[in-house]
C-alpha cells in the first residue's frame, strides 16, 4: 500500500467521480468538431509525411574522359536526303565528317503529296545496291586523280560512286552531279538526285561525342577539311532548278538519356518539381525560311544532371535491370544514380547575303556575308554539376510526433473551449435567477 500511495501522489491525471460528471449540449457539439478537426489535421499530417521533396545540390562536376550522348530527330521538308550531311567536331581536334554510325535518315513525299514516309536506311557509305558484285573480280574502278579512300571494297580502288565521292572528299575537291565518272553513271546517281529534288528527310539517331565544348550541324553536299577549314561541296545544292531551303522542324534534341515515365509514375504524380527538370526546350520548335542561302545557329548551355530517385540506393540494380535499354550505356553511373543533361538554348538566324533587320525595325542590326547555309548546334559544358536528391519531406518519428501534436493540441483547446462555454452558461443562469 505504502508503494502505491506514492504512486498515487505522482498521478498528474485526477480522475473525477462519474456522479460528478456533467454533460452538456455544447460540449457534445465541442466534441464532435474536435473529431472533425482532429481527423483533417492528422489527414494532412499523413499528407506531409507522404509528400516527397527535391532537394537540388549544385557540385562541380569531377569527371573526365566521359563521353555523351545526343539523341535528335529533325525534319527537313524542302531538302532531300541525298544532299544532307552530318558533321560533329569539338575544340579536342575531333572530327566526324558525314557522321553514319546510328544515325538513319528517312527520305519524305513532297509537301504537295503530305510529306509522308517513302523509306529509311542506316547512314551507310556502302549500300547493298551499289556493292557492284556484278562486275568482273579484277575490275579495279579509277579515282580519277584522287586517292582511294581507305575504307574501299577493294583496296586501291573506287569500284562505287560512293567511293569516289569519298575519294573526293579526302582531296578536297568539288565532286558535282557525277557527270563523266563511270561508277556514278552505272549506278545512275544524278537521275536518283533528279527523282529526289522535291523530297524531304527526317534525321534521327544518337551521337557519341566527347563531353568537351564542340558543335554538329546538318548542312548540304558532303563534307571535307582544308586546312584549318571546314567546307561543304555546294555544287549539288546551288546548280539545280528546285528551290531547296533549310525549313526543319526539332522533334526532339536531347543530350544523356531520357527518365523513363515509369519512375515518375511510382510517385503519383507527373507534374512533381523534379520532373520539370528534364524538359527538353528545343522539342517542337519549327523554323521557316523561303530564303534558299539561309542559317539557323542555336547555342546551348549543356549542365551534367543526376536524378537520385527515393531509395535509389536500394533499388537500382532492379530498376537499371528493368529500363536498361531506355537509359544506356552513358544513363548509369558505377554508384546508381541516373545521369543525364539538362540544357538552355538561344538563337540566331541570319541569311548569307548579310544585310540588316530593317524589316524588323533594327537598321542597326547588321549581318555579316558569307557562311555556310544548315543548322548549326554549337554546345557548351558547364564545370558545375545539378544533383537531384528525392527524399521524403518528413520522418516516420515525426509523423508520430505532430500526429500527438495535434490529438494533444485539439483536444486541449477543446477542453478550454468547452469550459469557458460552461462556465459562460452557469453565470448567466446566476445572473436571471437575481432578476427573478
Amino acid at each position: 500500500m505504502a508503494t502505491r500511495s506514492r504512486f498515487t501522489r505522482l498521478d498528474a491525471f485526477t480522475k473525477t467521480v462519474e456522479d460528478a460528471r456533467i454533460r452538456t449540449t455544447s460540449g457534445g457539439v465541442v466534441t464532435i468538431v474536435s473529431l472533425i478537426v482532429v481527423f483533417f489535421l492528422a489527414w494532412g499530417e499523413w499528407a506531409d509525411y507522404r509528400r516527397i521533396e527535391v532537394h537540388p545540390e549544385l557540385i562541380v562536376d569531377k569527371s573526365r574522359g566521359e563521353r555523351m550522348e545526343i539523341h535528335l530527330n529533325i525534319t527537313f521538308p524542302r531538302i532531300p536526303c541525298e544532299l544532307l550531311t552530318l558533321d560533329v567536331m569539338d575544340v579536342s581536334g575531333e572530327q566526324q565528317h558525314g557522321v553514319h554510325h546510328g544515325v538513319s535518315k528517312t527520305r519524305l513525299r513532297p509537301l504537295s503529296e503530305g510529306g509522308g514516309d517513302i523509306d529509311s536506311k542506316a547512314i551507310t557509305l556502302h549500300d547493298a545496291t551499289e556493292a557492284a558484285i556484278h562486275l568482273s573480280p579484277d575490275y579495279c574502278g579509277p579515282c580519277y586523280g584522287a586517292a582511294p579512300p581507305g575504307n574501299a571494297q577493294k583496296a586501291g580502288c573506287c569500284n562505287t560512286c560512293d567511293e569516289v565521292k569519298e575519294a573526293y572528299a579526302q582531296a578536297a575537291w568539288a565532286f558535282g552531279r557525277g557527270e563523266g565518272i563511270e561508277q556514278c553513271e552505272r549506278e545512275h546517281y544524278s537521275e536518283k538526285l533528279d527523282e529526289q529534288r522535291n523530297e524531304g528527310c527526317r534525321i534521327e539517331g544518337a551521337l557519341r561525342v566527347n563531353k568537351v565544348v564542340g558543335n554538329f550541324h546538318i548542312a548540304p553536299g558532303r563534307s571535307f577539311s582544308k586546312g584549318n577549314m571546314h567546307v561543304h561541296d555546294l555544287n549539288n545544292y546551288w546548280n539545280t532548278p528546285t528551290k531547296h531551303t533549310f525549313t526543319h522542324t526539332i522533334h526532339q534534341l536531347r543530350f544523356g538519356p531520357q527518365l523513363p515515365d515509369s519512375l515518375s509514375q511510382k510517385l503519383g504524380s507527373k507534374n512533381l518539381p523534379w520532373t520539370n527538370h528534364h524538359l527538353n526546350p528545343l522539342d517542337g520548335t519549327n523554323q521557316q525560311t523561303d530564303d534558299v542561302n539561309y542559317n539557323f545557329m542555336y547555342f546551348l548551355k549543356i549542365v551534367p544532371t543526376s536524378y537520385l530517385p527515393l531509395g535509389w540506393e536500394k533499388s537500382w540494380s532492379g530498376f537499371r535491370d528493368r529500363h536498361s535499354a531506355e537509359l544506356g550505356a552513358f544513363g548509369a553511373s558505377p554508384d546508381g544514380s541516373v545521369e543525364t543533361h539538362q540544357y538552355s538554348v538561344t538563337s540566331h538566324k541570319r541569311s548569307l547575303t548579310g544585310g540588316d533587320d530593317s524589316a524588323e525595325g533594327h537598321k542597326e542590326r547588321l549581318h555579316s556575308r558569307g557562311g555556310i547555309p544548315g543548322v548549326f548546334f554549337s554546345y557548351d559544358i558547364s564545370p558545375m554539376k545539378v544533383i537531384n536528391r528525392e527524399e521524403k519531406a518528413k520522418s516516420f518519428l515525426g509523423f508520430l510526433a505532430g500526429l500527438c501534436a495535434i490529438v494533444g493540441g485539439t483536444l486541449t483547446v477543446a477542453a478550454a473551449i468547452d469550459r469557458a462555454l460552461f462556465e459562460g452558461g452557469v453565470r448567466l443562469k446566476k445572473m436571471r435567477s437575481k432578476d427573478l
